[in-house]
Formats: structure tokens, sequence, C-alpha cells
């Protein structure tokens, strides 16, 4: 396989495990241009016959903090750019090859839809789990509406997205959220290590097995991220979400009006 050259990740094929590294350090904010460039990447492992699985993993301290509200507060899922985001995301649950993500520190919000791209997610005691959303002010997105629940069910989903709570790779891997718990320098070596042994089993035999297992899961996902952009379109715009934003900004508890 001929690697292309992205901006804002690097990808590399080992044996038949293939790597997309987000490099956007330190908190790997996400926007249209770096899903894109993921959603390449995936693709052009999805035509690689040597790739048996892909590893996603991260630099810097965060797995993906989300989007960048602070400093860009127009980022993220909104009106039209929220609908070419999202088109971009569904093309990453669409990928056929059985993926692990190395989750080493935060996946908040949009990051956390990222991470849950993966079928199975590797974690330490820094990782840091949230769906924010309510928190900062607005609706939940990048499909988390549909991931989420069916990762842990609708109960603890319902808690985590009410609540905005962070959890720890410890409680994650006890909800269901992460599957594997390591020490944090392990987290990419244990991760390469799980994609090595999906590997091992005949790939042909896997992706069959997989698109058994998740037949419907993407056309779930992109009804789901329908309803989430008119959600979010409206919710951005309250008084609540600026505050949210400030708030989180401000690294304080948020005054909401319902307004």
């Amino acid at each position: 396989m001929a690697q292309a050259t992205y901006k804002d990740i690097g990808v590399s094929l080992s044996g038949h495990v293939g790597v997309v590294e987000i490099r956007r350090p330190p908190h790997n904010y996400f926007d249209n241009a770096l899903i894109n460039q993921i959603g390449d990447a995936f693709e052009a492992f999805d035509r690689d016959t040597q790739c048996r699985a892909v590893v996603l993993c991260a630099e810097g301290k965060s797995f993906c903090a989300g989007a960048d509200f602070a400093n860009r507060p127009a980022t993220g899922a909104s009106g039209e750019s929220g609908k070419h985001l999202y088109k971009e995301a569904i093309r990453l649950f669409r990928s056929k090859k059985p993926i692990v993500g190395a989750i080493q520190g935060a996946a908040i919000g949009g990051g956390l839809g990222l991470a849950l791209v993966a079928d199975f997610r590797v974690t330490c005691a820094e990782g840091r789990f949230s769906a924010n959303f309510n928190r900062l002010g607005f609706h939940p997105g990048f499909g988390l509406t549909c991931t989420l629940p069916r990762l842990i069910g609708h109960q603890k989903a319902n808690l985590l997205f009410y609540t905005g709570r962070r959890v720890t790779g410890e409680e994650a891997v006890a909800l269901g959220l992460a599957d594997v718990l390591v020490p944090l320098a392990e987290v990419r070596q244990a991760a390469l290590a799980l994609a090595t042994e999906i590997a091992q089993s005949a790939p042909l035999a896997v992706m069959s097995t997989r698109e058994t297992v998740r037949r419907g899961l993407a056309d779930a996902i992109e009804a789901a991220t329908e309803r989430e952009l008119v959600e979010q379109d409206w919710t951005r715009k309250t008084a609540d979400f600026k505050e949210g934003v400030k708030a989180w900004a401000e690294k304080r508890l948020p005054d909401f009006k319902a307004a």
C-alpha cells in the first residue's frame, strides 16, 4: 500500500495492522478536515488486502478532547458545517476492517464519539470519558445517541448524557465503555497487540462476521445524526449554550437559565 501524506494524521502499516495516529497534540481537537483525513485513511486500509485490523491512536495528553469551543466557538456540528462533519463521520462507521482505539487520555464530547467508532478500546487509569454536551448546554452529537446506548445500555448512557460526568479508565472498563485496562505507557502497545491478535484470524471471515453483527449500525447512526443535528442547531443558539461554554473555559459550574 502506497501511504498517502496527511496534514493532521500519521498512517502506517506494519505486517497486517494499520495505524492511524491523530497528530494535533496536546488535545487533538477535531474538525471537518481531521475527520475527513481519518475517513480517507480508513477507506485506503479497506482497499488494502494486507491490512486486517486498524489501530486508531493519538499523540499528546488527550485522545481527542472534542471541539475547541473555548478558542473556536464555531467549531463542531452545526448547520451546513455540521452536516459535512457528520457526513464525514458516517464514513468512519462504514469502514470494513476491525478498529482498536488506544485511549491514553481524554475522549470528550465528539472525541468520545470518535472513540466509539472503534470496535474495541484500550485505556488506562488516566483515561477520561465524557459525553459533556448537556453540561455545555447543547444536544449530543457524532452519533452518540445511537452508539453509546448500544454499547453500555440506555440507562447508563442516559446517566452520562444528563450529568456530563467524566469517568476514569477503570470506570469505563466497568461500564463496558472500554475493554482493556493497562498502564499509561502500555496503551499503544496493548492496542497493537489486540489488533495483531484479530489479524491472526481469517480476514475474510472476520470482515464477514463484523458485517453481520454490525448490520444496520451505520444506517442507524446516520439517522441518529440527522436528529442530533436538528437539536444541536437550536440548542447552540440558546443563552445556556453560551453560558456553558463560558463556564467550561473558566473552569466553574455553569449558571443555566433554561433560556
